[in-house]
């Protein structure tokens, strides 16, 4: 077992079926759906609403289950379609999925269980959050759930048609948006212009996670956006995005839909302009892209918290 890779679960490190279907979930990554959410309730505290705990509580978790239970069914159709065995660039644990079936710690068919199952445990309670909240927040988590689902899984499989980091973007602003309806109880703007630029953000986690994916999406026909264009012209979409991202906070700002203090998470271009930078350089060198996906994670959490965080005290 080379070093890169020594890291990856393996049967004998989990001692019980909690401890392996946690980790199972990539439960490090569940952090930008728990931003989302609390931006969202931010959200809806600054339009003058008094937050519902109980509510807001069994939001994180509904959405903590619905993101866990999408990165576990992504593991079973990129295990089914072998781009995840065809793997060899990997980043661990950043890319190439949980390796859970590929070094035997959980079938394909326990792995099937456990995300479709995850999905499923999130409907009652949605419902109930539906019923107190109204019956937008039925057509957002239908929305999410569906998005979820046909990221990965046959016959969509959007990300193999290269529109991955739409369907990301798309997800997050859900999370925020539905974060916020289920406090608000009705559909507003200001979300959608707090948690675009983050979303953006969260897809750009995707979006270069993809490079060191690349050889591996190819051999197996996982034609993302990134194995379309080519590492080399595909590089200059992270930074496109990031200044997408912007842009978008800075012209909510000016036009006074969010707090002028909510320019500070513009400050996140510190973070995501220096992994541009080195996507740029390590196009073709991935083994080289692990800081400047550190890098991503931290810019869009960042920006988050920082949005959130002035949101609440507005």
């Amino acid at each position: 077992m080379s070093a890169l890779h020594s890291a990856e679960p393996r049967p004998e490190r989990f001692g019980n079926a909690f401890a392996r279907c946690f980790a199972a979930t990539r439960p490090a990554f569940l952090a930008v759906t728990l931003v989302g959410c609390v931006l969202g309730i931010a959200s809806a505290h600054a339009g003058g609403v008094a937050i519902d705990a109980t509510r807001a509580l069994l939001t994180v978790l509904l959405a903590l289950m619905a993101h866990a239970g999408g990165n576990v069914v992504n593991d079973y159709h990129d295990a089914l379609s072998g781009a995840d065995d065809a793997n060899r660039g990997r980043l661990f644990p950043f890319t190439g999925g949980s390796r859970f079936i590929q070094n035997g710690v959980h079938s394909a068919r326990q792995t099937a269980l456990l995300g479709y199952g995850l999905l499923a445990a999130v409907v009652p309670g949605g419902l109930w959050l539906a019923s107190q909240a109204g019956p937008g927040l039925v057509l957002i988590g239908l929305a999410g759930l569906v998005l979820g689902w046909a990221y990965s899984a046959p016959p969509l499989k959007l990300v193999s048609r290269g529109c991955g980091e739409l369907v990301i973007a798309a997800c997050w602003l859900l999370v925020v948006a539905g974060a916020d309806y289920v406090q608000r109880g009705a559909f507003d703007l200001l979300p959608v212009a707090a948690g675009l630029s983050y979303a953006l953000l969260v897809a750009n986690l995707l979006f270069i996670n993809q490079f060191p994916d690349h050889d591996g999406d190819a051999a197996s026909g996982k034609r993302t956006l990134v194995v379309r264009l080519g590492p080399q012209t595909a590089k200059w979409g992270y930074l496109l995005i990031a200044i997408a991202a912007h842009a978008w906070l800075i012209l909510m700002v000016a036009n006074e839909v969010l707090p002028q203090k909510s320019a500070a998470a513009a400050l996140t271009v510190a973070l995501a302009f220096p992994a541009g930078r080195d996507l740029l350089e390590y196009a073709s060198q991935p083994a080289e892209l692990a800081p400047a996906i550190r890098r991503t994670i931290v810019a869009a959490l960042a920006h988050g918290m920082v949005l959130a965080a002035v949101l609440a005290f507005a």
